[in-house]
């Protein structure tokens, strides 16, 4: 049997319940990126990825029409659900409603769109062996802790690192974990902090500085460099 039989099936959860509020007008999610949206581009690299065998979309209510349009055309998505009041809410919908036989769940912001088929293989890979993981890039800025209008602190870059999706779980770890943070009232604004509240570490493994969030318009203008940058190498 191959090694990848021997895998654990795995569910991509991808979160498009934001409200682009920061985008001075645009929506991030069906704005164009090189001929094709953002949230197409997104859900297709899940659907070619060999190690995801289904997928969830979570959109806002008033969206959820507008988004299953948007993805119907891909094979393996399974179901668009609605999203919660929270970031934390909306990843417990997506994630409850994954297949039983997906061992691992991955969850996955919707606008990353550049997210490639190494960042999803080796965090699959990653949460079969330690329970948990998430690709991270060191940061290259010095990072000041700041109070009132002033420096508090420099913090030391070496051990600081910005923190991507996918981030990747045994499936009944982020289960409980998120619901566990729901039940508490608690909303995190990144996945593994669910599964560290209850004192787990999350593996790290390589990020990509190219698997950029879209959240201004800026970030739609470097997108498309990237890409273009891929298309031509």
């Amino acid at each position: 049997m191959s090694l990848l039989k021997k895998r654990k099936k795995a569910a991509a959860v991808i979160v498009a319940a934001g409200s682009s509020s920061r985008m001075g007008g645009l929506d991030k999610l069906t704005a164009e990126l090189c001929g094709e949206s953002v949230i197409s581009r997104t859900v297709e690299a899940f659907d070619r990825a060999e190690e995801i065998s289904e997928i969830i979309l979570v959109a806002r209510e008033d969206r959820l029409e507008e988004m299953a349009r948007y993805a119907a055309r891909f094979d393996k998505l399974k179901k668009v659900v609605r999203g919660g009041r929270t970031r934390t809410e909306s990843a417990l919908a997506g994630v409850t409603e994954a297949s039983r036989r997906c061992g691992i769940i991955l969850i996955h912001d919707g606008a990353r769109p550049l997210v490639s088929e190494r960042l999803i293989r080796e965090s699959v890979e990653a949460a079969s062996e330690y329970g948990a993981a998430l690709p991270a890039v060191p940061v290259k800025d010095t990072i000041k802790s700041v109070s009132e209008g002033f420096v508090t602190k420099t913090c030391d870059r070496s051990v600081l690192y910005g923190a991507q999706t996918p981030q990747a779980f045994k499936a009944e770890l982020i289960k409980a974990a998120l619901t566990d943070a729901v039940k508490n009232g608690v909303e995190l604004t990144d996945d593994c902090a669910a599964v560290e509240r209850l004192g787990m570490r999350p593996f790290v493994i390589k990020g990509d500085h190219g698997n950029i969030k879209i959240t201004t318009p800026e970030d739609l203008a470097v997108a498309e460099a990237i890409l273009r940058g891929r298309t031509t190498a």
